[in-house]
């Protein structure tokens, strides 16, 4: 005998309806007509083969049959929804907005994240954008003057450039001028408030221009010369030596990286191991 397929939809309208005995509320509940509802409950009664509601002038009443199978049907569905509920959390994705002057610092730590997390995938989107927006998103890095959310950290710069650009032991700022000076924004801002707090005043004889922090940073890396750049930024590429910092000096700027969430109510499961995994 051929197995009939389980009109789920109808079951649905079924527990919704019994719970109200009541057509408009039931059908205000599920987003639907009142005529949509009582052609679902026709439905399942001619699949079971037997009524489950007497309708009367001033409503539904369950038939002893719709009385004695409800409760079935109420546990069953509601394992259903639970089951899918925890497969859900299983294979949860975070939709993170965030700046790419963050990427260095970023990346690193949704890949450990993930290892650590292998239910969780961050579906990450870049961004020149700074303003606080969440918008289609769960989570957003924002970069900016005025703090917003939780503080990741605030922006310290120090000069930093591939080893053997200079020699080992230099702390003389001056020794900088016999390099190509790279330069993370169109002006020389970033340079000339580092140099102010050391009570410096440099001949940049050469300089190269980028539209971004990173770009300067990675300029950086391939020996092109020396930049200054946030020391929260490039801690891996200081541990893993492909940055030195022979003038470890940090000047802080005022601006701060902070991360805005997505209110509790609306949150996907797994957002609190992002905040950890970031706050760390």
């Amino acid at each position: 005998m051929t197995q009939r397929t389980l009109p789920l939809n109808a079951i649905h309208a079924f527990i919704v309806t019994a719970r109200h005995l009541n057509l408009t509320r039931a059908a205000a509940e599920l987003c639907i007509t009142q005529g949509a509802v009582s052609r679902k409950i026709s439905a399942l009664e001619g699949w079971l083969g037997f009524a489950l509601f007497d309708r009367h002038a001033r409503g539904l009443h369950l038939t002893p049959q719709g009385s004695s199978l409800l409760p079935a049907l109420q546990a069953g569905y509601q394992q259903m929804l639970d089951a899918a509920l925890q497969a859900s959390r299983q294979h949860a994705t975070i939709r993170l907005r965030a700046p790419t002057c963050a990427m260095r610092w970023l990346v690193p730590r949704l890949v450990a994240l993930e290892k650590a997390h292998p239910e969780l995938h961050v579906a990450l989107t870049t961004t020149v954008d700074h303003r606080p927006r969440l918008e289609n998103f769960d989570a957003a890095i924002v970069y900016g003057h005025e703090p917003v959310g939780r503080l990741l950290f605030e922006e310290a710069l120090i000069p930093v450039l591939a080893p053997g650009l200079l020699p080992a032991g230099t702390q003389d700022a001056a020794a900088l001028t016999a390099l190509t000076f790279l330069h993370p924004t169109a002006d020389r801002r970033d340079w000339q408030l580092w140099l102010a707090v050391q009570g410096q005043q440099l001949e940049m004889r050469r300089s190269q221009h980028f539209a971004t922090m990173d770009l300067a940073i990675a300029a950086a890396i391939q020996g092109f010369g020396v930049t200054v750049a946030d020391q929260t930024l490039v801690v891996d590429d200081l541990a893993a030596q492909r940055l030195v910092a022979p003038l470890p000096h940090p000047v802080k700027t005022g601006a701060l990286y902070s991360l805005i969430l997505r209110p509790e109510a609306g949150a996907p499961p797994g957002l609190d191991r992002l905040v950890s995994g970031l706050s760390g």
